[in-house]
């Protein structure tokens, strides 16, 4: 099992998460309303801005500090959470 980092120490399990998605929308903050409501929101920001939803299979959504991007790359393999955009090129 991959466990990856989403930000002041949680660890989420890659092969759970369906997507990660910014939190600005009408749907997304919806989804975290609802999810709210239905007790399957986890809230890993420590108090801070909420900058991705990360949603997974069990219906879970889960609310992270990091950025989408610093997430994605972390689900690519990406360990520093660096751009691996620059690997296309070797």
């Amino acid at each position: 099992m991959k466990l990856i980092n989403i930000g002041y120490g949680n660890l989420v399990s890659a092969e759970r998460v369906i997507t990660v998605t910014a939190p600005d929308s009408l749907p997304i903050k919806r989804l975290i309303m609802m999810a709210r409501d239905d007790n399957r929101e986890i809230d890993c920001t420590s108090g801070r801005r909420t900058k991705a939803v990360i949603v997974t299979d069990s219906g879970h959504v889960i609310l992270s500090a990091l950025t989408t991007e610093t997430i994605g790359n972390r689900l690519n393999g990406s360990e520093s959470g660096e751009d691996i955009h620059d690997t296309d090129d070797k």
